[in-house]
């Protein structure tokens, strides 16, 4: 009986590291489609010169023009690893927002009232989008992962509006649209909790230095898997998104300068399929 017993309580013991072993923190692959509930900051400055004339302001979307703070951001991934430590990954993320803003207000200047209306629309995209190389390094149920690849980004604004002054009215419209490709960098971890639980963590961060669209990029991810069914699960995570964005226009009319700062945090939920 003691030697059974022993023979038993080994055969456990195998069992349960043998399980731990077969603990897998990535699949072969997986697609995640989502969306990102997100508070938000954006804040649109710019400069002119031109000759001796130079002029400068700054507006923020939010607070000035009425915009939305939360706004869903659409997310994609496809993520495949490739033999032993590779992996390659694709992701997506956008929104878009806009607003209508009127006012009626009365302006006194020399000694007169004028009776002033006006209507502004206000338009702002943002695209992203990366392809990213990943090496993993590490055993059993935690992966370390180091990626390197490429983003692009797009920013489309628009205002456009009609003023009227004592019924003298007066219309104007900018719009501008710029892209660019930049280098990322991406740290990665993954650690399996069961065959069930997941939790991860990422920060990844663009560069650009010159060309028209310079700026960074940085992103930082918190989060966890939950697969009730073997292949289909859901992921849940607590994230943000900071964006410096400098373009410069340099023209017949003159110099152009223009910085786009946007902020994003919120949680986002996931579909996740591998």
């Amino acid at each position: 009986m003691p030697a059974k017993a022993a023979f038993l309580a080994v055969a456990l013991a195998a069992s349960g590291s043998s399980g731990a072993a077969n603990l897998r923190p990535l699949d072969p692959w997986s697609l995640s489609l989502g969306v990102f509930d997100t508070h938000s900051d954006t804040t649109l400055r710019a400069s002119a010169r031109s000759g001796d004339y130079s002029a400068g302001g700054h507006v923020n979307l939010e607070r000035d023009l009425g915009q939305d703070r939360r706004q869903p951001v659409t997310q994609a991934r496809l993520d495949l690893l490739v033999g032993t430590h590779g992996g390659f990954g694709l992701e997506y993320f956008g929104f878009e927002r806009g607003n209508t803003l009127r006012l009626a207000r009365d302006i006194e200047y020399g000694g007169r009232t004028y009776a002033a209306t006006a209507e502004l629309r206000s338009r702002f995209d943002y695209d992203f989008s990366s392809a990213t190389w990943r090496w993993w390094l590490g055993e059993g149920e935690t992966a370390w992962g180091l990626g390197l690849g490429v983003a692009h980004y797009r920013v489309r604004t628009l205002f456009e509006g009609e003023a009227s002054v004592d019924g003298v009215r007066v219309d104007g419209r900018v719009a501008s649209d710029d892209r660019a490709f930049a280098p990322l960098l991406n740290l990665g971890w993954r650690h399996a909790v069961n065959d069930r639980l997941r939790l991860y963590a990422e920060i990844s961060g663009v560069a650009r230095n010159g060309g028209r669209l310079s700026g960074h990029i940085v992103e930082t991810s918190l989060g966890l898997e939950w697969f009730p069914f073997e292949r289909l699960g859901l992921a849940l995570e607590y994230g943000g998104t900071q964006i410096r964005l400098d373009r410069r226009r340099v023209g017949e009319a003159g110099r152009l300068d223009a910085r786009l700062d946007l902020k994003l945090r919120g949680p986002s939920l996931l579909l996740r399929l591998r």
